[in-house]
């Protein structure tokens, strides 16, 4: 029962930053939050019961939930085919509040595709076909579940955010990784992207942890790296960190 522990208290941890997050609020030109850890909690949970059950060799962390991927079915990267037809999780999600009109939540009847999830998800399910397999040593984080937009419904990345509307989030999501860190107790952090690495070096700091700390390539089509055949980039940034 040492996986179900694990587990149980990532789940904790998650429902402790859902309430941390809640009240926070941000100015012009945020017109809308999602958290979709509340709405699509139930695939959210799912993602967690079943893959966060064990200590792991690599964790890999994002940034935030993209408005076609996690936004839609509350698992990171949530690429719709790869959550309901690899990982085998679909739940129903429903409705944040308020709903952007331009930025509908419809869970897994969304018909569009979050390009970085596909590209991400689509990398380790051709390298791991049995998901379990690929979360016997991996598992993926994103480190703020919250998605911020305009009134028009640009996404706007926290890294955009004012520094002081941040910090309450800062504080509350350092937590939640540090948490993640301590349970799963991975050899390896990788930060899928920038952002993501720096945050892990900053949390890895601050708890004075000796990590192996690395990056890959965003997936991001806003990219041009990454349209130049992310998969394969990604591949070989894993081979020469020594993860593949």
């Amino acid at each position: 029962m040492v996986g179900m522990s694990i587990s149980r208290q990532i789940l904790e941890s998650t429902q402790s930053l859902q309430k941390k997050l809640k009240p926070l609020k941000f100015a012009d030109p945020v017109s809308y939050v999602y958290n979709p850890i509340e709405y699509a909690g139930a695939s959210h949970r799912v993602y967690i019961e079943r893959f966060a059950n064990s200590e792991k060799k690599v964790l890999f962390m994002g940034m935030n939930p993209g408005p076609w991927g996690m936004a839609q079915t509350g698992v990171p990267f949530g690429e719709i085919p790869a959550v309901r037809d690899w990982m085998g999780i679909e739940e129903a999600v429903g409705k944040p509040d308020p709903e952007h009109p331009k930025r509908p939540i419809v869970g897994f009847a969304c018909e569009k595709s979050e390009v970085s999830g596909r590209r991400l998800w689509g990398l380790f399910s051709e390298h791991y076909p049995n998901p379990d397999d690929f979360f016997a040593d991996h598992y993926i984080v994103n480190y703020c579940p919250l998605v911020w937009m305009e009134e028009g419904g640009k996404n706007r990345t926290p890294d955009k955010l004012p520094a002081a509307e941040m910090e309450p989030v800062n504080a509350a999501c350092d937590e939640y990784v540090g948490k993640h860190l301590q349970l799963l107790n991975p050899e390896w952090v990788i930060g899928v992207g920038a952002y993501a690495e720096n945050c892990l070096k900053r949390i890895a700091e601050e708890m004075r942890l000796d990590l192996k700390i690395g990056r890959v390539l965003h997936p991001s089509p806003a990219s041009p790296a990454a349209n130049r055949g992310w998969a394969e980039a990604a591949a070989k940034q894993l081979g020469e960190i020594g993860i593949w």
